[in-house]
């Protein structure tokens, strides 16, 4: 690895060690391991049917958004995981606090963030008012992924830029 790379590596793995190992508490565990699920697969694909069922117009057209920009989001993530394996944190990292059973698959992208943003992200352009608590939201699902022990920073990061970018496709093109 280059110079430039490792240390960037150092840094995040820094990162990583504070929000996994230094900021624990009990309600923090709690939280985050309760909101976690709102990225995963059920809680997404589940929350948008519904959401493309049960809303009326024009909110309905912004869930269909939200379910093509799932959709499409995850294709990218597929690929990178596949092309560009990375090990998750707690194969790396040993002193890593590990909350629930071990993943199988590879860490970059973090799926749960790639999902939840591509999901909220046309609400979020849609509705200025639900900004703020939708990037809030999907921001501590992302968190909840470094605190867990299943992601990297980047991870995250990436995995946020394609949920987002993905919903931000998808709203100009069918908006």
């Amino acid at each position: 690895m280059g110079r430039v790379v490792w240390w960037l590596y150092e840094q995040e793995c820094s990162v990583f060690r504070f929000v996994n190992l230094r900021c624990h508490s009990r309600f923090l565990t709690s939280f985050f391991g309760w909101v976690t699920h709102v990225g995963g697969a059920r809680a997404t694909i589940l929350s948008t049917l519904l959401l493309c069922l049960f809303l009326p117009s024009p909110s309905s057209l912004w869930a269909i958004q939200s379910a093509i920009a799932l959709t499409i989001s995850h294709l990218p993530v597929h690929l990178i995981k596949k092309y560009y394996p990375r090990h998750r944190p707690y194969l790396s990292i040993p002193e890593t606090k590990m909350l629930v059973l071990p993943l199988k698959d590879h860490s970059f992208p973090s799926g749960h963030t790639t999902a939840v943003f591509s999901v909220l992200t046309p609400f979020m352009l849609h509705v200025p008012s639900l900004f703020i608590p939708l990037l809030t939201l999907a921001s501590l699902v992302g968190l909840s992924r470094i605190y867990l022990g299943h992601h990297y920073p980047s991870d995250v990061l990436v995995g946020a830029l394609l949920g987002s970018g993905s919903g931000v496709l998808v709203s100009i093109l069918f908006g």
